[in-house]
């Protein structure tokens, strides 16, 4: 079953994005290099609750 996650930016901690993953094959939190509209540059963007 895919469950939906927040991500959120390392640098400004807002929450920009939604997405689903799979928690039985990626049970640890995600970090992807994704575009923050706040910071107006590329961030790694860390899974939230």
């Amino acid at each position: 079953m895919r469950t939906r996650i927040t991500l959120s930016c390392t640098e400004c901690k807002q929450r920009n994005y939604n997405t689903t993953k799979d928690k039985k094959t990626h049970p640890e939190r995600m970090e992807i290099k994704k575009y923050c509209r706040f910071c107006k540059k590329h961030t790694t963007h860390k899974e939230t609750k």
